[in-house]
């Protein structure tokens, strides 16, 4: 009979999918991530599932200007009432979860590759390498970064695509600092010392030795900086350079609506709610993860 053995303790606990079991099951002692996880997930399932819950198409003009809880022409009910052009704002809050939960992971995922290679680089390469990319992320963190969102966005023009490019330029150097800030401390470290005498590339060292250990505080800054992007999506909205009209942007919801609040205000605030909630969940799941690396 063949010989088959666990691997030794030690390559166990570094498996990233062990590391991320035990995580999921350290969150069930922190209630704040637990009540965070929820309700970033059932934003995601209202995302996944927007084709079959939405009550009317997003775009369709039914009745303009009907509160909450009318019911509306043909059956159903206006759950959350209808825009000045008789669109139920039901199901654009829930079509807009849907591009929101696309295009704000997208920039987020797209800042931080460029951001944590950068700051791999400066911080273990150090030298040249890290005067060149410090200075490039100098030259763009001078800049208010609402204003660089609104040049890259009137540059190239209002769209998903450009959102992410805008994010991306704007976030990848606060990322690199972080970074390069662990990778000074974690360089020094006796693992890397030994990949090091075994002969590993530099790029071994920084994405399989380095990196892994970096994990906790950038899982957090995730997080939190999703948020952020989210907050940054509805701004962008509300000034008119979020996603083209007609396709349902939350942000861009306040802003068509925002004249009209004192009379209608349900236009104006179940958009915000949305808005909210969806960067509340995300703000609670990082203080959940934060209390798990304190564990962990």
């Amino acid at each position: 009979m063949a010989d088959v053995s666990l691997p030794p303790p030690s390559s166990l606990s570094r498996n990233p999918v062990v590391r991320a079991l035990r995580s999921a099951l350290l969150l069930r002692e922190s209630w704040v991530g637990l009540i965070g996880v929820l309700i970033v997930l059932a934003w995601i399932l209202v995302a996944i599932l927007a084709p079959v819950i939405a009550p009317f198409p997003p775009n369709q003009n039914l009745v303009p200007f009907k509160p909450p809880g009318t019911p509306a022409p043909g059956g159903g009910v206006f759950w959350l009432g209808t825009d000045q052009l008789g669109r139920d704002i039901l199901s654009r809050v829930i079509w807009g979860a849907q591009r929101v939960l696309i295009y704000a992971p997208l920039a987020t995922a797209c800042a931080y590759a460029l951001g944590v290679t950068m700051g791999l680089f400066a911080g273990y390469k150090r030298g040249l390498w890290d005067d060149v990319l410090s200075r490039i992320g100098d030259i763009i963190l001078s800049f208010p970064i609402l204003v660089l969102y609104v040049v890259i966005i009137t540059t190239f023009g209002p769209s998903g695509i450009n959102i992410v490019l805008a994010v991306t330029c704007a976030s990848a150097p606060g990322i690199m600092r972080i970074v390069r800030g662990l990778v000074l401390d974690l360089r020094n470290r006796d693992y890397v010392a030994a990949a090091q005498t075994r002969g590993e590339s530099s790029l071994y060292i920084m994405f399989v030795e380095i990196l892994p250990n970096a994990r906790g505080p950038l899982i957090v800054d995730a997080c939190l900086r999703l948020g952020y992007t989210i907050i940054t999506i509805g701004v962008l909205g509300f000034l008119g350079l979020g996603l083209p009209p007609p396709d349902p942007d939350w942000g861009g919801m306040v802003n068509e609506t925002r004249a009209m609040a004192t009379f209608a205000p349900w236009m104006t605030v179940f958009p915000c709610i949305a808005i909210s909630s969806l960067v509340l969940g995300l703000n609670l799941l990082a203080d959940g993860l934060r209390e798990i690396s304190l564990k962990d």
